[in-house]
Formats: C-alpha cells, sequence, structure tokens
C-alpha cells in the first residue's frame, strides 16, 4: 500500500481524469475470458437476442462496485476486512461471508485453468511447434514472473498496454461487419433490446452476467487497487474535521470517474465481442468450444477483415487473455492473503509478512490453474463453471453493498 500522506483531491475533470487507474486494472481482467470466450459463445448461441443481457451485466454492477470503493476510501479496510465485520456466524475469527468468498474463490480456480488452456491453445495454433502443454506451463510461470514483483505502478501501465489495442481492433471489426454478408440490420438490433432469452441460451447467459462487466471478483477486488493508488492514504486519517470531509469527497469523486470510464471503455468492447459471436458464428450455426475454440473464435476476424486477418486475432487473443491472468493473478495474491489473514494466519497490516505471502500465492496460482487445465482440458467449460460461481457470488457481494451503504 502507498504511504505517501494526505492530498487534495483535483477539483477539473481534466484533472481526475488523470488520476483514474484502479478500474483501468479492472479493465484488464474484465476484456479477457468474459469478453472474448463468454460474450461471443452467448452470441453464437443466442444470436441477437441475449444483447439485453450482456448492456445490462456492464451497467448494473458499477453501482456496487462504487459502494465498495466508497467503503474503502472512507475507512482504509480492505474488503475482505470489511467482510469480517459483517454479522453472522463465524469459523477461526472469520465471519461466514469470509467463508463464503473463500470458497467461491477456490471454485473460481477452474476458470482460471480454463483462461489458461486458452492462452495455450491460441499459442500452439501460432507457433504449433510446441504442444499445449507447454504453452500451459509457459504462460502460467509468466503470469507468476510479472506478478511476484510486479508494483502497483507496473500493474496498472501494464494492464492498459495490454488491453488498449486488441479492443481498438475488435470495434473496429464490429464496425467493418456492415461491409460484410453479415451486416447488422436495425431489426437485429431492436431484437437484442426486446428482453427476451431462448431457453436454450439461458445457462450460457448466466455464466455471461456472471463474467462481463464487473464480476463479483472484480468488486471485491476494486478497493485493494484504490488503496494501492494511494485514494484511501490521500484522505488522510478520519478524524471527523470538516477537512477530511471535504477530501474524502473529493477522492470518491475521482473514483466515480475511474469508474465511469472504465465502464464506457469495457461495455463498448463487450458489445462488439458480442455482435460479432451473433452475427458471424452464429449464422454460420458455430458454438466455441473444445479444442478448437480458437480456431472458431478466429471467424469473426477472418470473416470480417479477411483471411488474414488470423494471425492479428492470435496476437489479439493471446494478448487479452493473458492480460486476464495477469491480473487476476495479481488481485487474488492479495484478497487470499487477506482472507488467511482475517482466518488468524498473519496480520495483513505487516507490510513484509504481507509481501511474503503474495509472493508465495503468485507462483501458487497460475501453478495450480495450469495443473487443473491438463486435467480437465475444455477451456469453455471451465470458463462457464467460473462464470456460475461469479454470478451466485454476487449475492455476497450485493448483502455486503447494502450493508456498507
Amino acid at each position: 500500500m502507498k504511504e505517501t500522506g494526505v492530498r487534495e483531491p483535483p477539483r477539473t475533470l481534466f484533472g481526475s481524469l488523470r488520476a483514474i487507474g484502479p478500474s483501468m486494472i479492472l479493465t484488464a481482467n474484465i476484456v479477457g475470458s468474459g469478453e472474448l470466450i463468454m460474450t461471443t459463445a452467448l452470441g453464437a448461441a443466442a444470436g441477437f437476442t441475449a444483447l439485453w443481457v450482456i448492456l445490462v451485466s456492464c451497467a448494473v454492477k458499477v453501482a456496487v462496485q462504487l459502494e465498495f470503493g466508497k467503503h474503502a476510501i472512507a475507512s482504509g479496510e480492505t474488503t475482505l476486512l470489511a467482510f469480517n465485520s459483517l454479522p453472522g456466524p463465524r469459523l477461526r475469527g472469520a465471519s461466514a461471508v469470509v467463508v463464503a468468498w473463500l470458497a467461491a474463490k477456490l471454485l473460481q480456480l477452474l476458470q482460471m485453468g480454463g483462461i489458461v488452456g486458452a492462452v495455450a491453445l491460441a499459442m500452439n495454433v501460432a507457433l504449433p511447434w510446441a504442444p499445449p502443454a507447454v504453452w500451459a506451463w509457459t504462460c502460467g510461470l509468466a503470469a507468476s514472473l510479472l506478478v511476484w514483483r510486479g508494483s502497483y505502478g507496473f500493474i496498472e501501465r501494464t494492464a492498459v498496454a495490454l488491453t488498449a489495442v486488441f479492443s481498438l481492433v475488435t470495434m473496429f471489426c464490429a464496425v467493418s461487419l456492415q461491409w460484410t454478408p453479415y451486416r447488422i440490420e436495425s431489426s437485429m438490433i431492436a431484437e437484442g433490446l426486446a428482453f427476451e432469452l431462448p431457453a436454450a441460451a439461458a445457462g450460457v447467459a448466466v455464466a455471461a452476467f456472471g463474467l462481463t462487466g464487473v464480476s463479483a471478483d472484480e468488486i471485491i477486488s476494486y478497493p485493494y487497487w484504490c488503496i494501492e493508488k494511494g485514494y484511501g492514504t490521500w484522505v488522510g486519517p478520519r478524524d471527523g474535521s470538516a477537512e477530511w470531509t471535504k477530501r474524502a469527497r473529493g477522492w470518491i469523486r475521482v473514483m466515480y470517474v475511474d469508474a465511469i470510464a472504465s465502464m464506457l471503455i469495457y461495455t463498448a468492447a463487450t458489445a462488439a465481442f458480442y455482435v460479432l459471436g451473433a452475427a458471424v458464428l452464429h449464422g454460420r450455426s458455430e458454438v466455441p468450444e473444445g479444442a478448437r475454440i480458437i480456431e472458431v473464435l478466429s471467424g469473426i476476424y477472418t470473416e470480417t477483415l479477411g483471411p488474414g486477418a488470423s494471425g492479428l486475432f492470435l496476437a489479439g487473443a493471446v494478448t487479452v487473455l493473458f492480460s486476464t491472468l495477469f491480473i487476476n493473478c495479481a488481485s487474488s495474491t492479495r484478497m487470499f492473503a487477506d482472507a488467511f489473514a482475517q482466518l488468524g494466519l498473519f496480520r495483513y497490516a505487516d507490510k513484509p509478512v504481507r509481501d511474503r505471502w503474495f509472493g508465495a500465492l503468485a507462483w501458487i496460482l497460475p501453478t495450480s490453474w495450469t495443473l487443473l487445465y491438463l486435467y480437465v482440458q475444455e477451456p469453455l467449460f471451465m470458463v462457464t463453471f467460473g462464470g456460475v460461481v461469479l454470478a451466485a457470488l454476487l449475492l455476497v457481494v450485493a448483502y455486503a453493498a447494502q450493508h456498507f451503504r
């Protein structure tokens, strides 16, 4: 965490935009498995009918994210520490909410294994001289190495770089559909906003709702990045003074700008992924699954930009999926360590000990993800399973947000 003392918040929109960052980290995590795999798969399965699911998913959960961010800035508490103050039964000093989060997070390991597999399959298509297993270990170890010694600033800069190019290319592809046989008509958009859903696509829709936009995972991790960015520290100790209240409101205003700017970016990228899946893959009756998941997904690029775009897709797919691995590893090291602290294994406020936990978890988590992929080897199922778990975890998140409010 940053220990930089009290700072006055910026007073202008431009100044606030210069101070954003935590939500950009979330965006790098969001525009990955949820968008490239689940959103495109939902579009392929349901056509344009479920477009409203994606837009609602991106919009409604930001309100909960803001409640978590406000609580972190006003109190300086991490999420799991705040969870531990919630009423209810306890285990080893930890609240039932902390235990429920830990159980869900352990189940979510399967989802991250699916993302490792998707990156490995993309690398195998691009560079077939090594089997997917080799690329899976390579990606897992690369994520460990980057997070092991990565500071907040490094994580933020890397997150922005990993997300920007592929999101822009995907939005360009969506616009380019208008000059292909998969042209989008206004009636298709109207169908997507009719708030109807085919029964056959319900399972994928639930998983997509859990993964797209800010998922429960990103909502819970957001306060850690707000604190490490400095918002919680720059407010200063809560002394009840009018000056403290003014600073807190100012930094909360910056946090609002941070969250809304991120929402606009990932909503545009998510909608682009969805319409590509609905227009191209649904029209061809192809759903990305199994070992062919990357090959099928590449069709959304080759059908809009031509056969030569396959290489562009592979480079982008590796980039955006690896960004999810990288950011999820970074955020999970913090959240798991905090959960273990609430269970009494160490004091989270002890920075040297906390950093050692971060370092150890940076190696343990990607290793477990890789082993799970090598055992299951079904990326779409694994990611879908994780989406359902995160959708269920939203109930816990909503309860906590109401309590914070």
